[in-house]
């Protein structure tokens, strides 16, 4: 377990559970889904499997996962206890406020696909389609895999999921930073039209991208 602030606040308290390295990008590989050791190892490259194990071990002493038996399996999964799925509105602040931080680009380091299904909803959130709804695909150049993840514009708001076989109106290709770049609003289509890939609809495409800040959430 982390060491103690010896500080009576929130803040030292929240820390001393999720502030070690590597324990808030546990915690964001099981907002995507419940994994297995192996699952959790390949989506979180650089971290060893030792330290993995010790910090598995202190989320769970802590209540934040729980091991589950895979459904029609004895294999083990890690998943969030309903605390510890709590920390989405937290990291998903975080992921808002890194933005400056995220306009230089990759520079070397590694971006998983996967990783659309947390960013996006972080920054998609409070802003509401103004014209019909649409269904967008969203896949990121490089991704060996060709992820889908599923963009969908409702009266409600913008979901982000993984492909569920439905019918797309349009599926964007791009490399990940225009991906996000779009979604903070720092770019309009129409700065990257050039730079990225339009299959189907683009009034679809727009339809995501240009989506106001509800001014009345």
């Amino acid at each position: 377990m982390a060491r103690s602030y010896g500080q009576y606040c929130g803040l030292a308290r929240a820390l001393e559970v999720v502030g070690d390295r590597w324990n808030l990008l546990i915690v964001r590989q099981l907002l995507i889904a419940p994994a297995r050791y192996q699952e959790l190892l390949d989506g979180l490259p650089g971290i060893a499997t030792n330290l993995l194990a010790d910090r598995l071990r202190d989320l769970e002493a802590a209540g934040v996962i729980e091991r589950r038996l895979a459904e029609g399996s004895r294999a083990i999964t890690y998943a969030l206890t309903t605390w510890g799925a709590q920390l989405r509105e937290p990291i998903e602040g975080l992921i808002r406020w890194s933005t400056p931080l995220m306009i230089r680009g990759p520079e070397g380091d590694s971006f998983r696909a996967d990783g659309l299904l947390v960013a996006l909803p972080a920054l998609f959130r409070g802003r509401v389609p103004a014209h019909r709804p649409a269904t967008v695909g969203i896949t990121v150049n490089g991704d060996a895999d060709r992820r889908v993840v599923q963009m969908r514009a409702t009266r409600s708001g913008i979901e982000a999921s993984p492909h569920d076989d439905r019918q797309l109106d349009a599926v964007l290709t791009a490399d990940a930073q225009i991906i996000l770049g779009l979604a903070t609003g720092l770019l309009s289509l129409d700065d990257v039209l050039g730079l990225v890939d339009i299959q189907g609809d683009e009034a679809a495409v727009r339809a995501i991208f240009s989506a106001p800040v509800d001014p009345f959430p």
